[in-house]
């Protein structure tokens, strides 16, 4: 049998971009190699796409220049060789990116016009999880609580003296707590808006909510999901943030991930029940990590929605289907059959 084409996307020029880099490599590590012939498709943080052997060390200084080819009669990439563009189909592809320009819409519309399958949410899904405020908005009108929050631009007047604090000010559309600022008083609040603004035009204010920091990892699409093992952020302090630490890999300087999370049966089921109502009314296909506040009455609420969670070896997702009972390589397997097999885009 012949091996699948996978074109497997990663980098890109949002600030997570070093987090893409290490979800690559355990995608290289995990890929069939029985299976499938990869395509790796690095795009350094200036945005040049380049062909390469892998997302090793050097990557970024080697490889050939190649692009994503939105013209449906190429369904793949065009590689520069010798100075002309070579066409080279794929049968799908991975787009292991994270953040801006990655899973909010913009290269989910890109493989659209290419006509060629990926694995993931399509543009509207995507658009509408990076939007922390508009995901609010269609969750909480299918019945899901969601956190109080105000939404507005950076260069608006905002009132201090309106909001209860703590508040938690973010970027209304970023990811990995880039921007993320706790505000316990009224005086600090112009200084975490500004710091907001360095990473979205849209912000968001936000109410603290007191509870237990859950996630859940979804995988597949309509009614047929695999929900993985919750799983539980303990904070000593601050908020989780181990993306921007200095070496996430050896842990975190305030943070420790339960899997499975330390919760009775009746908040586990919960947990995963909300989870896959958040996913179908965000129209969520192929995998997403919904993250939940579990409050002290039982409540589960809606944190926020990652439409491609990190796959890095200290990442939440696949600790959590992998408690559930998916590998790492069978995980890999569900993205690219539910690409081949999902509703046409």
């Amino acid at each position: 049998m012949a091996k699948l084409k996978v074109g497997v996307v990663f980098g890109g020029i949002s600030e997570e971009h070093p987090v893409s880099v290490k979800s690559a490599r355990e995608v290289a590590k995990n890929l069939d190699p029985e299976k499938y012939e990869p395509y790796w498709v690095g795009i350094t943080k200036d945005g040049a796409w380049k062909l390469c052997d892998g997302p090793g060390e050097a990557w970024e200084d080697s490889g050939r220049p190649a692009m994503l080819s939105p013209d449906r009669s190429v369904r793949g990439l065009l590689v520069e060789e010798q100075g002309e563009y070579e066409p080279v189909r794929l049968d799908v592809v991975l787009p292991v990116l994270h953040g801006k320009l990655g899973e909010d819409g913009a290269m989910q519309g890109l493989l659209e016009l290419s006509g060629i399958p990926y694995a993931g949410c399509d543009v509207q899904s995507s658009a509408l999880c990076m939007d922390k405020s508009l995901a609010y908005l269609v969750v909480g009108s299918a019945g899901v609580a969601t956190p109080n929050f105000w939404a507005g631009t950076a260069d608006e007047d905002v009132d201090a003296s309106k909001f209860s604090y703590p508040v938690f000010v973010k970027p209304a559309r970023s990811g990995s707590s880039f921007g993320v600022t706790k505000v316990s008083r009224e005086e600090d609040l112009p200084g975490a808006i500004a710091e907001a603004a360095r990473f979205d035009s849209k912000l968001l204010i936000e109410e603290a909510v007191e509870g237990s920091e859950v996630g859940c990892a979804v995988l597949g699409n309509g009614a047929d999901l695999i929900v993985g093992e919750p799983d539980q952020i303990r904070l000593s302090h601050g908020f989780f943030k181990i993306h921007q630490e200095e070496n996430p890999e050896s842990g975190s300087e305030n943070s420790t991930i339960l899997v499975p999370a330390d919760i009775p049966a009746e908040s586990r089921a919960r947990v995963q029940a909300t989870a896959r109502t958040v996913y179908r009314a965000l129209g969520c296909q192929g995998l997403a990590r919904v993250d939940l506040f579990l409050l002290e009455d039982g409540t589960a609420m809606l944190n926020e929605v990652n439409t491609f969670p990190g796959l890095t070896s200290y990442s939440r997702y696949p600790r959590m289907m992998a408690a559930a009972g998916l590998s790492f390589s069978e995980m890999l397997d569900r993205m690219v059959s539910l690409a081949l097999a999902g509703t046409p885009r």
